[in-house]
């Protein structure tokens, strides 16, 4: 599968923000031992220089990567046609042993990655600069990370080959097949229950720390979108893709990307993962706020970024509660 197109394009992409993170981390070392704001000698004018340009490279790398997340999964849709037994992304994710692993990394990378653009977009609202060795120390702790990101998939993309016979989705996750790999058996009520129980709670909580700051509040924010991320993705497997679907025992999180569906799960996927995000960042942010200058930016991120989740978060219920409610007041009639 090395020279499928959809291959080529992750493997120019993951090589050029290589190229880019190597780069960068280079800048990074010379940033922890050189970098001395209180100084005006050539070298710190030259570092100053020097890290405007990286940084731009670093968000342009940094992008791509997060954007490759959507790349993959659209690739491995795409492998599926070429696979014996694979229907959807499912299937060609499962012909590898290195192909859920990848999907996982890349997804976790959405938020590694965003929260450096995120550092360095308030680094930059500042004309102190406070947080330029905290991105830079950061940046080379995901360097490791990024490695692996682009090492699992390239070793997914060679690992691939059409003589593979894999698994459909129908066969994952059916729990009546005596189980597969990807197998969800949590019980329709109770998940629903929580579901909609955790989206209030987050609600309420946003709404309250609209009003008022209060640390513990804004901590259980955080920790509750970490929980209903998890949670989201287990309604969405076991309950709202059979309602998507119309049938009782489809529950692929991958089908719902195709357009027969609408592409409906783009749009509960693109609100989900960002949702998530700005639900969960302001929390990290706030250990910066007394760092010279940063203390406006970060609060206005904080009071945009909870509106952003919370109305992300009401976008992504009424998406995936709308199948089942009409599915409830028809009668099964789409």
């Amino acid at each position: 599968m090395l020279l499928d197109v959809w291959s080529l394009a992750l493997i120019v992409c993951s090589t050029v923000v290589a190229f880019l993170m190597v780069f960068a981390g280079r800048s990074a070392l010379r940033v922890l031992r050189f970098w001395n704001p209180a100084s005006d000698d050539n070298r710190q004018i030259r570092l100053e220089n020097e890290i405007w340009l990286t940084s731009t490279l670093v968000e342009y790398g940094l992008g791509v990567q997060i954007i490759s997340l959507v790349v993959f999964v659209l690739a491995a849709d795409h492998f599926a046609g070429s696979i014996p037994g694979a229907m959807c992304a499912t299937g060609a994710l499962l012909a590898d042993p290195r192909g859920m692993p990848t999907l996982l990394i890349k997804l976790a990378g959405v938020f590694l990655y965003g929260f450096w653009l995120l550092l360095h977009q308030l680094d930059i609202r500042s004309e102190h600069y406070p947080l330029v060795r905290v991105k830079y120390i950061y940046l080379l702790l995901l360097l490791p990370f990024l490695a692996l990101d682009i090492g699992l998939q390239m070793s997914y993309l060679a690992g691939l080959r059409p003589d593979i016979i894999t698994s459909c989705c129908a066969v994952v996750f059916d729990s009546s097949s005596g189980g597969g790999p990807l197998l969800l058996r949590a019980p329709q009520v109770p998940v629903l229950q929580l579901f909609y129980a955790t989206v209030l709670l987050l609600a309420g909580l946003a709404v309250f720390l609209l009003r008022r700051r209060r640390i513990t509040a804004a901590i259980a924010y955080s920790l509750g979108w970490c929980w209903f991320f998890g949670l989201a993705m287990v309604a969405i497997i076991t309950v709202f893709s059979s309602y998507i679907y119309n049938m009782p025992f489809h529950k692929c999180p991958f089908c719902i990307l195709k357009p027969q569906y609408h592409f409906i799960g783009f749009l509960l996927y693109g609100t989900l993962i960002p949702a998530t995000f700005f639900g969960i960042t302001p929390v990290l942010v706030e250990p910066f706020r007394h760092r010279p200058g940063l203390a406006g930016p970060i609060a206005i991120y904080r009071t945009a970024a909870l509106k952003i989740s919370l109305f992300l978060l009401l976008v992504f219920t009424a998406l995936a509660s709308f199948p089942y409610l009409r599915y409830m007041l028809t009668g099964g009639e789409s």
